[in-house]
């Protein structure tokens, strides 16, 4: 008994001894403390610092040079201008983007003339810089801000650094960021969206929730995601992410006792507020905005139905008078009704043999020109002496007025749509046959209805073969100048087989303004989203067109050209860093899905029955949570490369290269957190050396590659005494 109460006498003196010891450590740890943050404050600008400084240099060096129109910069220059001159145009993304390189080219002295008609054209004078510089300055505040998510996400000093130094220098993001494009705004805006998202956790769980600083990132954060979304549709993946992560962050707050359920309650309406509904008003007013600026008429207005276009100024439907009804005798335009009908139109040329007869072409064109416009005739003779109103239920003919030959049907096939019958013009100075005659009805009208410009709705039922003039969704070849085809439909039902009068001229009836009939912003609104979306979905690869596949992206297997002549320019990701990037991809994957199955089974608990110090039990539970806080920011940052890279594998639209550069920017920052979570498990003479290497290695590699981005001359890299044949890894790569 004595003996065991000596060694428990023993016992109790020496864990009263450790703790003694660890009580003078802690305090010893305490009063260091300030100086420790100092240090690492220190540390942590200098670095900011020096990304800051290498990324202005790489950025901003030489960025006027070349001195003409680079590869899209044809787009995106020419909708600044119309900007600038308030014409309305047509597109497929929202307005952002376009509204900001207008408002920078407006600012620094652009005059919105320059035509940007083709790429290769020489600027001449024109002042293009202050777009150019503008969007690199956005392009380049994506590498400190992928610094300050890191580092918000991780803690890490050296996760933030190679982060940043991954996009820093990759020559691929220097290039994409240097011009008149639309995606240095919206990487820009992502990034800062996944910023504030990562500052908004930070604050959480530092307990500073409704704080004004909280606050504050919020609201940043919430802008942030309208504006992605506003400059292109794809912003619905970040949308995605930090939905996701908020949600994360809800739940964490759930789970904290400490707190009421109100905070919880209070937490969610903060986040409704600042991350849905001020989205939600920001991408409206930046709509609204939109319509207001460009109230002039474009090329453009086709695109948008009747009751659209008389709002633009110039148009031929803006604060116009016509007839109020439609006579035989009229000469009309006929505008299909589904969104981004175009017009029907007619023009002398012939279908191909082997697409049915070989009879004039009949399309739809979104553009207004006098080869839409149409006479419309009785069925049974040339013209009426005196004034007649068309009805619901009546037969006519409806004559080509520039090559004077009647709309025709028969039975042939059309001529991509095989089970729709072939529509032409036919006969010669209005004279046809019996296939030229339509009858004319009003949707929902009854017998008697009078047909009224702009507002009736009409099908025309073809009255020999019982079919009704459509038009498909589907794009003719080169020989019908790639414009819609138009088909008579055996399926009476067809919803695009319904029609508008647009234009109405007839001298004999008495006009009325149509302003009254102009849609107020949200009909506008809605309608333009609707003629985006088709027009997104509308977007096929063009013959001889350089388009890539979701695939090809990752392993870096094509580039694209910017820049042709003598000055070239090659968007080309670094490989060193792009091919890195796959190899972190999987060490997560294979990392993360280890320590899990560890975790499941409590394999990084010490074995029971065996006993540790307190001071190593301490040390191990710091490792434990700083691992876990890396790989909790490398999953986030996988997700966010999934999101914004999986859905491309699903669209049909076509694909380019530049649509990877967002999911990039995740993987990027992936690997900068998993460079640090590998090595921080090495000796510390052995983590430095790796990571000295990594570094250089991202040095060195930049500088080989830097011609692709700054420009290249003399002899192609396939051509003999070619300086550029060793930067020849792969036989894809055509620089």
């Amino acid at each position: 008994m004595a003996a065991v109460a000596n060694e428990k006498e023993r016992s109790g003196s020496q864990t009263s001894a450790e703790d003694v010891s660890l009580s003078k450590k802690q305090k010893k740890l305490a009063v260091s403390t300030p100086s420790d943050k100092s240090e690492a404050k220190s540390q942590w600008r200098l670095l900011f610092g020096a990304i800051l400084v290498l990324t202005i240099g790489t950025r901003f060096y030489n960025v006027t040079v070349p001195d003409h129109v680079c590869w899209d910069e044809t787009h995106f220059g020419k909708m600044g201008s119309w900007y600038i001159n308030r014409t309305f145009f047509f597109d497929v993304h929202p307005p952002l983007g376009k509204m900001l390189i207008g408002l920078s080219g407006y600012l620094t002295g652009y005059d919105g003339t320059y035509p940007f008609d083709k790429p290769g054209d020489k600027y001449n004078g024109t002042n293009y810089e202050g777009m150019r510089i503008f969007c690199t300055a956005l392009g380049a505040a994506i590498v400190p801000m992928s610094f300050h998510t890191v580092w918000d996400m991780t803690g890490s000093l050296t996760a933030s650094t190679f982060a940043a130094a991954y996009i820093l220098f990759d020559i691929g993001m220097l290039i994409l960021n240097r011009y008149i494009l639309l995606d240095p705004p919206l990487i820009f805006f992502m990034t800062a969206s996944v910023m504030g998202m990562a500052r908004v956790s930070r604050l959480t769980r530092e307990a500073s929730s409704f704080t004004t600083g909280w606050w504050a990132w919020l609201a940043f954060t919430g802008s942030m995601l309208a504006c992605t979304i506003s400059v292109k549709f794809v912003g619905l993946f970040v949308v995605l992410l930090v939905g996701m992560h908020t949600a994360s962050d809800l739940w964490d707050v759930l789970g904290d006792l400490t707190q009421p359920i109100s905070h919880t309650v209070r937490q969610l309406i903060a986040r409704a507020l600042t991350l849905i509904v001020l989205p939600i008003i920001l991408y409206a007013g930046f709509f609204y905005i939109h319509l207001t600026v460009l109230n002039r008429s474009g090329s453009g207005d086709g695109f948008y139905s009747s009751g659209f276009q008389s709002n633009l100024i110039g148009n031929s439907l803006y604060n116009v008078s016509m007839p109020r009804q439609v006579a035989y005798g009229a000469i009309v335009t006929l505008k299909n009704h589904k969104t981004g009908g175009g017009y029907l139109h007619s023009h002398n040329h012939l279908y191909p043999k082997g697409f049915g007869a070989r009879q004039q072409q009949v399309t739809t064109y979104s553009h207004k020109d006098d080869n839409n416009k149409w006479l419309i005739k009785p069925y049974d003779k040339q013209a009426l002496d005196n004034v007649t109103l068309i009805k619901h239920g009546d037969l006519v003919r409806l004559e080509h007025v520039q090559t004077k030959r009647n709309l025709h049907s028969h039975r042939e096939q059309g001529p991509v749509t095989k089970k729709h019958l072939q529509v032409t013009c036919y006969g010669e100075d209005g004279q046809g046959d019996t296939n030229d005659v339509w009858l004319v009805q009003i949707v929902g009208g009854k017998a008697g209805q009078l047909v009224e410009t702009v507002t009736s709705r009409l099908t025309f039922y073809h009255y020999i073969e019982r079919c009704v003039l459509t038009t498909t969704n589907k794009q003719l070849p080169k020989w019908g100048f790639e414009q819609q085809e138009v088909t008579c439909n055996p399926n009476i039902r067809d919803k695009a087989a319904q029609w508008n009068v647009e234009d109405n001229q007839f001298d004999k009836l008495p006009s009325v303004n149509f302003q009254v009939y102009a849609p107020g912003f949200i009909s506008r609104f809605f309608e333009s989203h609707a003629v985006m979306l088709q027009g997104n979905a509308g977007l096929k690869p063009k013959e001889g067109e350089v388009t890539s596949r979701p695939w090809q992206w990752p392993i870096n297997y094509r580039g694209q050209f910017f820049s042709g002549a003598d000055h070239r320019v090659y968007l080309l990701g670094n490989p060193i860093i792009w091919w890195s990037n796959l190899v972190f991809l999987a060490l997560f994957l294979i990392i993360f899905g280890v320590e899990i199955i560890r975790y499941q089974r409590n394999s990084a608990d010490p074995p029971s029955g065996t006993s540790k110090s307190t001071t190593t039990t301490a040390s191990t539970t710091e490792n434990d949570a700083t691992k876990w806080q890396l790989l909790r920011a490398a999953l986030w940052l996988f997700g966010g490369w999934l999101i914004h890279y999986l859905p491309f594998y699903a669209m049909g639209r076509v694909l380019y290269f530049h649509h990877y550069f967002p999911a990039l920017v995740f993987n990027s920052m992936l690997a900068g957190v998993m460079l640090d979570y590998i090595t921080g498990r090495l000796a510390g003479w052995l983590r430095h050396v790796c990571l000295g290497t990594a570094m250089a290695g991202l040095v060195y590699s930049f500088a080989l590659f830097s011609p692709l981005a700054y420009g290249m001359s003399g002899p192609f890299s396939h051509e003999p005494n070619s300086t550029l044949a060793s930067l020849k890894w792969l036989s894809s790569w055509e620089f």
